[in-house]
């Protein structure tokens, strides 16, 4: 599906339908995914919306957002229950009727039949598309998307053009609006963007028909001290595009390139990776959009073939859990999470923290040996952040040379926590690069 546009910058509306979402009962995190990946594709975001589940309501709103937007992306309302309008106000807008999919149906058919499900006749509604529109896989769930053009004549352009100047008018009278209208359950509706969205955005404007992406991971600084030392490279109009986000108090600075071939985008990739590590190469610890540090830990230790444990003091034991989530074939032997170091003595013996740490080793028949000594009690009750507190850390290596470390740490109680168990894996890595070079 074709629609061409100038080089000028492309306004896109985020549209969240859902009464859950109107009434306050869930969070509206969709639109700000949605809006930082329209961002890392030069996209500007002008406007966020949210409606709740009535047919005419959903017409209006998808009729402003075509008056004054080049991209509309919609999520939520294509399920197959009666308050699932997207559709028929799709339909309504375009004044197309709605007509079945045959192979639309055969996969929702054949989902079904992989889950070992009879299919609910009323699915079949989710095989309904406008006439003209066009299908947006979904491989993951039983609801298609739907990729549309909104000619200019089908719209109520009075909003958009009421402040417009006169060439301004004529430009945007000459203008559709692509509409892609998603579901709304992100395990779903991400992909689906990243692998049909984008590119049908990016061959919109003049950047080209290939699009690739790079996230790039790092840790031990704020967001506010990573754009200082950034600097130009993540300004808006930069080619390719440096989106940076924190989760967690890790830091994604995610590349967006685009080009007419892969090699056009790779290279692009590569150019600005290494432009990024010669300004950050303290922080950085390495690519994936879902690479943790104790990833690097447990990849690093299985080339080395030597193993981990942990014992963690206090309020917490967020390495544990995440440790565990490897599986039996990572590095990761085992844990233990204390009330206190007067415990630690108590259960494993020793006269002191080296003693027992070396016997905690020793019982676990590890390399290597991570306590955090300790999480604060959290104040769940409160908004506001927590003040610094003590953390010790302790490492025992492979021939029992043990190092120890103090800092302070304070933050929001939501994320205090992993703040801590996070400065500990920096600090292991630390220690096992240190050991390499030994």
């Amino acid at each position: 599906m074709a629609d061409n546009h100038s080089n000028r910058q492309l306004i896109a509306e985020v549209i969240s339908i859902g009464e859950e979402m109107t009434s306050g009962a869930r969070l509206d995190t969709n639109s700000q995914w949605l809006s930082q990946r329209l961002g890392d594709l030069g996209v500007s975001v002008a406007f966020h919306t949210t409606v709740g589940d009535t047919l005419q309501d959903n017409i209006d709103v998808f009729r402003t957002a075509c008056s004054r937007a080049d991209v509309v992306v919609i999520t939520g309302g294509l399920g197959p229950t009666r308050d699932d309008l997207t559709r028929e106000a799709l339909a309504e807008l375009s004044g197309q009727p709605l007509e079945l999919r045959a192979d639309a149906l055969q996969q929702i058919e054949e989902l079904f039949a992989r889950r070992k499900r009879e299919m609910p006749e009323r699915n079949r509604v989710q095989a309904m598309f406008p006439v003209g529109s066009q299908q947006i896989a979904n491989l993951h769930g039983t609801a298609p998307g739907i990729d549309m053009l909104v000619p200019r004549s089908n719209r109520d352009a009075r909003t958009s053009l009421a402040n417009a100047s006169g060439g301004q008018q004529r430009e945007l009278r000459n203008r559709d609006c692509r509409i892609f209208a998603l579901p709304g359950v992100p395990v779903e509706m991400k992909p689906m963007f990243d692998e049909t969205v984008a590119p049908g955005i990016v061959s919109m404007t003049a950047g080209g028909n290939c699009i690739r992406h790079l996230v790039m991971k790092f840790f031990g600084t704020g967001e506010s001290d990573m754009e200082q030392r950034l600097g130009e490279m993540i300004s808006r109009d930069r080619d390719p595009r440096v989106g940076i986000t924190v989760s967690g108090a890790t830091i994604s600075l995610r590349i967006t390139a685009t080009g007419s071939t892969e090699d056009v985008c790779q290279d692009k990739l590569r150019r600005t990776k290494e432009e990024i590590l010669r300004l950050i190469p303290d922080l950085y610890f390495g690519d994936g959009e879902d690479l943790e540090q104790y990833h690097v830990v447990d990849n690093e230790l299985r080339k080395r073939a030597q193993l981990l444990a942990v014992v963690e003091i206090g309020a917490g034991a967020p390495l544990g859990d995440w440790f565990a989530s490897l599986g039996t074939s990572s590095s990761y032997r085992g844990g233990v999470s204390l009330t206190s170091l007067d415990v630690l003595t108590r259960v494993f013996g020793g006269t002191n923290e080296t003693e027992s740490l070396m016997l905690v080793k020793e019982k676990f028949g590890v390399d290597w040996l991570l306590m955090v000594d300790r999480y604060p009690t959290l104040e769940r009750s409160s908004d506001r952040p927590m003040g610094a507190v003590d953390v010790r850390l302790w490492v025992v290596k492979p021939h029992g040379e043990t190092r120890s470390f103090t800092f302070s740490l304070g933050g929001h109680p939501d994320i205090l926590h992993s703040r801590i168990a996070k400065s500990a894996i920096a600090w292991l890595r630390k220690q096992l690069n240190e050991a390499a070079t030994e």
